[in-house]
Formats: structure tokens, sequence, C-alpha cells
């Protein structure tokens, strides 16, 4: 059973985060280019922008294996942002990305946590506690290896992250990112199938399916059959801007959890996976 959620503004210290129990933390198949050394820590491996699976943390010796949908990823856009899920809670904080001292990597450094209380059995608090703990705890030295990330405390606590893998262009929802959206109001989602070879979901208004064939990075879609709702201004224009897509090749591209289709005309749309 879980309680009801709750959620809190705070800037986080190592002895208020012992104090939280549980704790969410504060903290195309082609990938994206690297966009400034703030991105990159040592070994060469991208710090933001990217989507990490989180893997394990490890705390005055002890090591917690972290649930399979535990994740964070860190922005360095509007001011540097963290967010993710510890398999139950969310969170988010401010995220600082900065040189080391000797010039050997990046630190990255998380503060004022927002989160969410919830009681979930399948997630240990224990990880949440030490991952609350180890995120929040001042300065984190990043080490890169391959595919894989490791964090470091001042006191040699870690966070180990791997890369998570894209999603896939089928059988994933793709929540559309289209103008004139409230809230669930006017939120357009698309599924493709790739057996059927088919795309079908909600447009900000009416349900809508088409023909999808996808070759060489590249989507043709069918002219779309619809439904015929009327719904206010804002989304029915929204709509049209998305069913311009239709009957018609488009390009995609899928970076981890987010699907970017290009019209031939220049028109981008982007998706988001659902989780």
């Amino acid at each position: 059973m879980y309680r009801q959620t709750k959620q809190r503004s705070m800037t986080l210290t190592v002895a208020a985060v012992a104090a939280l129990v549980p704790l969410a933390a504060a903290c195309g198949s082609e990938q994206a280019d690297d966009a400034g050394s703030d991105r990159v820590g040592a070994g060469g491996q991208r710090v933001a922008g990217v989507r990490w699976s989180i893997d394990s943390v490890t705390v005055d010796g002890t090591t917690h294996r972290a649930p399979d949908t535990a994740h964070v990823r860190i922005d360095d856009d509007d001011g540097g942002r963290a967010a993710g899920s510890t398999g139950c809670n969310s969170f988010s904080a401010r995220a600082d990305v900065e040189d080391e001292g000797d010039g050997d990597g990046r630190r990255v450094r998380l503060s004022d946590a927002m989160f969410t209380e919830k009681a979930c059995a399948k997630t240990p608090a224990g990880f949440e506690k030490s991952l609350g703990r180890a995120l929040t705890a001042g300065p984190l030295t990043t080490k890169g290896e391959g595919e894989r990330l490791t964090l470091t405390t001042a006191d040699g606590d870690t966070v180990r992250l791997s890369r998570a893998e894209d999603a896939s262009l089928h059988g994933t929802r793709w929540a559309v990112d289209a103008p004139g959206q409230k809230g669930e109001k006017g939120r357009a989602v698309l599924t493709f199938d790739r057996d059927a070879e088919t795309v079908s979901g909600r447009l900000p208004c009416n349900r809508v399916n088409a023909a999808a064939t996808v070759s060489d990075g590249r989507i043709t879609l069918g002219a779309p059959s619809t439904t015929r709702m009327m719904c206010e201004g804002s989304l029915m224009d929204a709509e049209k801007r998305l069913l311009a897509l239709f009957d018609s090749k488009v390009t995609y591209r899928i970076d981890q959890q987010t699907l970017t289709l290009t019209s031939e005309d220049g028109v981008t749309v982007r998706a988001v996976a659902e989780q």
C-alpha cells in the first residue's frame, strides 16, 4: 500500500539525508554529439545529456543493488538540472558540473532537491537512503569507462551507473511534445507496430492510425485515418501540424528516450518514451 505522495523542496545536507527514510535522492539509434566540455568526464565519457541506469551504490563499504528501473539524467541546460527515479520515488535537483582542480575530470554537485516519498515494497529503503546520502554528500568525482560512469564522494562512497539503452521505435508509447496541450488534455501518444507496419495512437483531439514502413532511418507514413471529434482551436491547430507528417516520408532519430521525427520540408516533432 502506498502512502500519499508528498513533494518538498529543500537543500539537503548529509545529516538531513541520513534522517529521511525512505528517501528519493537529490540529485535513432544515433547518439547526440558531445556539446561542450562540461558534458565530458574523465576517460572521455559524457556526463550530462545522458540517461544513466543506476546499477549500485556503495556507502560505508556496503553495496546496495539498484532496482532495474532506477535511473538519473543530468542536464546542463536551463541552469543545470538532474532528475530520475530510485525505482520507486522520483527526484530532481539542481546540478552543477565543475572542473576538477587538477584538470583530470569533472565534478558533479547536486543540491536543492525535490523528491517524492512513497513506500514501495520492491525498493529497499536501505538503497534509497544510501543513494541519497551519496548523491548529496558534496562534489562527486566522475570516472568513465566505456558505457559506464562512477561517481565518487570525498569519503570514497560510490554510485555506479551505466548508459541506458536507446528506447525501441517499435512497441514504445511515444508521448509527443505538441503545442497546445494542457496536462493530459491534448496529450498526443503514438505507437509503432513492427509486425503490422502501422502507427496508431491519440492526437491532441482525435485517434489516428496509418501505415508505417521503416527502412534506412526513414519512416514512410501512409494517409491517416482519424476519428471526427472537434476540440478547442489550439488543440485542433496542434493536431493539424502533426497530421502534416502523414502521407509522406520522415526521417527519425532515437537518442535514449527521445524520438525526433523530421519531415521532408524540415518540420521537426519530438516525443519521449513513456515510463
